[in-house]
């Protein structure tokens, strides 16, 4: 076995070793889309894991984009061996630990139901964050949004609103833990041009011409059948505990209905109670809970 720096005439190989280990795995970073675009880069160093024979068994590959180095942490988009062996574990990060200067921690979501490698993990001496959940809802009936006087929700203008998202998502956020970097004009931006992207589905929340929330809905697949991920629903902190995420999170649901999609996706933060509860009473149910795991560096 030899652990290896991913060269550009394997990377069909890596992308293949992603798609068959995925469901394993936490898979944020291993949709197609995000398969069909990876190159190798500085903002995405990858190594594999060789056998004698040749076959790569065990890959180890990191998301260093600016947001995440603005945050002084790097996120790995897949770390899998399909020999449970520690060293081998050991030895891929070795060789990621080259790659991250001036960084503070590195980190990665596990489901909570794959022991062997939450095993494995601890023993590499990573230590538990916090808890996320993964929520969905059926195609159920739709409350109807209901605002109090003075507040009005738009859609998205591009040229206009960049800054009023970003004001808003960087206030709401501030202390979640994993969402704290605050995100620059540049993020934004670029939410318009993903390929999950959705005409309408940005939506803000003004008081008095004063923006105090957003909300998110992007093309997503789930179980191999589209479905519509919804985030950031954010409420700036002094407008929170006054029923506005759950208005915004119905109008993001009848914009779903109104795209043709029979059902919605979101996640939230273990420790995020207020939020957990909004999200059950309007119908989701949970399907997945994945353990944050870092690394300090």
């Amino acid at each position: 076995m030899k652990v290896v720096g991913l060269e550009k005439e394997r990377v069909d190989d890596f992308v293949l070793y992603c798609k068959k280990h995925r469901m394993e795995i936490d898979d944020s970073y291993l949709y197609d889309m995000d398969l069909q675009e990876f190159e190798v880069s500085d903002e995405t160093p990858s190594y594999i894991v060789i056998n004698d024979q040749g076959d790569m068994v065990g890959a180890a590959s990191l998301v260093l984009d600016d947001y995440h180095k603005r945050g002084k942490k790097v996120r790995f988009r897949i770390f899998h061996s399909e020999i449970e062996d520690i060293e081998i574990y050991q030895q891929l990060l070795q060789a990621l630990f080259k790659h991250t200067a001036d960084l503070e921690k590195i980190f990665l979501f596990i489901p909570v139901v794959n022991k062997k490698l939450t095993r494995i993990i601890e023993g590499l001496k990573f230590s538990l964050e916090r808890y996320a959940f993964v929520l969905v809802r059926e195609d159920l009936v739709i409350p109807e949004v209901d605002l109090p006087e003075g507040y009005t929700l738009r859609s998205f203008r591009h040229g206009e609103d960049e800054e009023n998202w970003r004001l808003v998502r960087n206030a709401a956020f501030a202390t979640l833990k994993g969402s704290e970097t605050p995100l620059t004009i540049e993020g934004v931006t670029k939410l318009l041009t993903d390929q999950d992207y959705l005409e309408g589905g940005m939506m803000l929340l003004f008081h008095q011409n004063n923006p105090v929330g957003v909300i998110r809905g992007a093309d997503d697949e789930y179980e191999n059948s589209p479905i519509m991920n919804i985030g950031p629903v954010a409420i700036i902190p002094e407008y929170q505990g006054l029923g506005l995420g759950r208005s915004l999170l119905r109008a993001s649901l009848r914009f779903a209905k109104e795209k043709g999609y029979k059902r919605t996706i979101l996640s939230v933060n273990g420790e995020n109670e207020r939020a957990q509860d909004l999200y059950i009473k309007e119908g989701f149910k949970q399907v997945e809970a994945v353990a944050c795991y870092h690394y300090f560096l």
